[in-house]
C-alpha cells in the first residue's frame, strides 16, 4: 500500500501566544469553596462575579472561607519567521 508524501520539518521556530480569534475569551474565571466543594459558575474575561460568589458564599457559610480560584487560558502556537509553514499559510496551502 502507497502511502501520500509526507514532508518533515526537523528544525523549525514556533511561537506561543495567547489566543486572539474572535470569540475565544482571554480566560475563564471560576473558583471552588474548599470546606464544602461548591463551585461559581465560569465567567469569561471578569473575575468580578466569581469573587462576589465567593464573598456570599462565606456570607452565607461564615466558617468557609478559602477556595480554589481557576483561570482558564487559551494559547495557540504559529510558524515564527523562517518557519516553512509560515510561507504555506500565506500561500493558503495550510490550514490555522
Amino acid at each position: 500500500m502507497l502511502m501520500g508524501r509526507r514532508t518533515i520539518i526537523k528544525v523549525a521556530e514556533w511561537t506561543l501566544n495567547a489566543e486572539t480569534a474572535e470569540g475565544a475569551p482571554l480566560a475563564i474565571f471560576s473558583a471552588a469553596c474548599i470546606e464544602c466543594g461548591a463551585e461559581s459558575e465560569a465567567s469569561d474575561n471578569d473575575r468580578l462575579p466569581v469573587e462576589l460568589w465567593a464573598l456570599k458564599h462565606t456570607g452565607l457559610n461564615p466558617t468557609h472561607r478559602q477556595y480554589q480560584p481557576k483561570a482558564l487560558s487559551f494559547w495557540r502556537v504559529d510558524p515564527a519567521p523562517g518557519n516553512p509553514y509560515l510561507e504555506q499559510e500565506a500561500r493558503g496551502g495550510v490550514r490555522r
